[in-house]
């Protein structure tokens, strides 16, 4: 694609395959990942956002910051992710936080390519796809490729924190 963004940068540097998949996004689509799954023709366990949670201790992580990667169809266990990172507790990064740190738009969030690299956990159910998509760098555009590659590249651990 033209021009590109943080996150195909992220994916040709790293020299994985992996697919463009632009969609019509809809400003008023309620949830901007099964939004996506729905215009792309993909079960939506296959669809995974990512999500910015906020760490205590902050000293857990740098920044106080992870990043969470879960299907679009379940919620972020923030207990589960906060144990994954060795954190006492996890809450929800607010939206103007995740869009400084990662230089993305919420709902083109993109765990490939963030302006500032973050601890990263994807839910350990990615695996069990042969590819997996994630937001590409703006609304209306995801990307696929395999759940290794994903987790190489944003040098992430898995576990399972979907709920």
């Amino acid at each position: 694609m033209a021009g590109g963004t943080p996150a195909t940068v992220a994916l040709d540097r790293g020299g994985v395959p992996w697919t463009a998949h632009p969609y019509e996004h809809d400003p008023g689509a309620a949830s901007y990942g099964l939004e996506a799954a729905q215009a792309l023709g993909v079960e939506p366990a296959r669809v995974f956002k990512t999500l910015l949670v906020r760490l205590e201790p902050a000293g857990a992580a740098p920044g106080g910051l992870a990043v969470g990667v879960v299907p679009v169809d379940r919620q972020l266990d923030l207990k589960a992710v906060a144990a994954a990172v060795g954190a006492k507790r996890a809450t929800m990064a607010p939206p103007d936080v995740a869009e400084r740190t990662t230089g993305y738009v919420v709902g083109g969030i993109s765990p490939l390519g963030q302006k500032r690299p973050l601890r990263t956990v994807v839910d350990v159910s990615a695996l069990a796809h042969p590819t997996v998509y994630v937001s590409g760098g703006r609304r209306g555009f995801d990307v696929e490729l395999t759940a290794a590659d994903l987790v190489r590249l944003t040098a992430a651990s898995t576990a399972p924190i979907a709920r």
